[in-house]
């Protein structure tokens, strides 16, 4: 396997992750210049075939990767990829780890509110032992033929409690969150953003296809749901929220399994890179770096932790790769183990798979 083996960007996911668990929004003012259309309110969208926010739907789909920029002490970072794939004809989902304890899941999906149908986003994850699910409603749109611009904001404390930006140019991507830091401010201030552009859309079309994706329907009705909070914003996962993530359709989980050839005795105190493809990367012992695009879902963990289960995963057929670091510097490189095998998995609609690859090449 040649040293080109680049996922030294797996270390930082620990902390993009934490930047979106605690992200919780303001407004860009460089945003606003530049959509001054803004289209909320100048029409009912009591009909749900003027669901607000809908176009979002078509230029979400499809795997996406590009640098993290933070105001926070959590600093800037290169990479972090995310895999959008239809869920249903009116939903879109994507779930990332790091590693057994810390995770992000977001979804887009049509909610009725304040006899309103408008795209919702609800986003939600553990992180450091914390768990927190928030929802968001659309509540400013801009749509041309050369950019896209939707904002969602926190649905009762609207804007000043939190709201995320998404801005689509071409191929392109922005998303910036705002947080008034768990209500400690009076205003939001700007907590992150992440520039990313589109690397694949073929691995969402079977989804896509399945679904006759977008179609204006609901996913869910939120007329009574938030009476009386103070905040859509929930601290437990088994309390209060209104369509918990297991609850969502057509994802299955895979469960995941690496060992060492016998050659090989793993320090524990290391890390093994657990990945997952949608197309195959290796060529013998040779990576395929044009593959790389097709990257979906990877988790970090101990080198003796060596099973885990990713959730919320879409059906398809996937490629499941492991890479040991040996020496610990946080990237592959010479010395390092990796496996060899295309080792290849396909997970049903709700359903379950389980894969197994080994560790037994050492990188020269």
């Amino acid at each position: 396997m040649k040293k080109t083996l680049s996922f030294g960007f797996l270390l930082s996911t620990a902390l993009i992750i934490a930047a979106l668990f605690l992200q919780h929004c303001k407004k860009d003012p460089s945003a606003d210049q530049n959509n001054t259309n803004n289209t909320s309110g100048t029409s009912s969208y009591s009909d749900i075939n003027n669901t607000y926010g809908f176009g979002i739907f078509n230029k979400l789909k499809g795997i996406w990767d590009g640098p993290v920029s933070s105001t926070t002490s959590l600093g800037n970072f290169s990479e972090w990829i995310v895999d959008f794939r239809p869920i249903s004809e009116n939903q879109i989902s994507e779930k990332s780890e790091l590693d057994t304890a810390n995770n992000i899941y977001m979804s887009y999906f049509i909610a009725k509110y304040n006899n309103e149908y408008r795209v919702c986003f609800r986003n939600g994850g553990s992180w450091s032992g914390q768990t927190r699910v928030s929802y968001f409603l659309a509540d400013s749109v801009y749509e041309s033929a050369t950019q896209s611009f939707y904002r969602f904001a926190e649905i009762i404390k609207k804007e000043k409690r939190a709201y995320t930006e998404v801005i689509f140019r071409n191929d392109s991507l922005l998303m910036k969150s705002y947080t008034n830091k768990y209500n400690t401010l009076t205003t939001a201030t700007i907590h992150m953003s992440w520039t990313a552009k589109l690397k694949d859309t073929t691995s969402c079309q079977a989804a896509v296809t399945n679904f006759n994706f977008p179609k204006k329907t609901l996913t869910k009705d939120f007329t009574t749901t938030f009476t009386g909070q103070a905040e859509a914003v929930y601290y437990t996962f088994s309390s209060g929220d209104p369509y918990p993530e297991a609850q969502q359709p057509y994802l299955g989980q895979a469960t995941i399994n690496f060992t060492y050839s016998g050659s090989y005795t793993p320090v524990s105190t290391n890390k093994v890179f657990v990945m997952i493809t949608t197309q195959p990367l290796i060529s013998g012992v040779t990576i395929n770096s044009a593959n790389m695009i097709y990257r979906s879902r990877y988790v970090v963990l101990s080198a003796t932790h060596q099973s885990f289960v990713f959730s919320s995963m879409h059906p398809g057929t996937y490629y499941l790769y492991a890479l040991y670091d040996a020496d610990g510097n946080g990237a592959y490189s010479s010395g390092d183990w990796a496996s060899t095998t295309n080792t290849t998995f396909t997970l049903p609609n709700a359903g379950t798979a389980t894969a197994t690859t080994q560790i037994n090449y050492t990188i020269p």
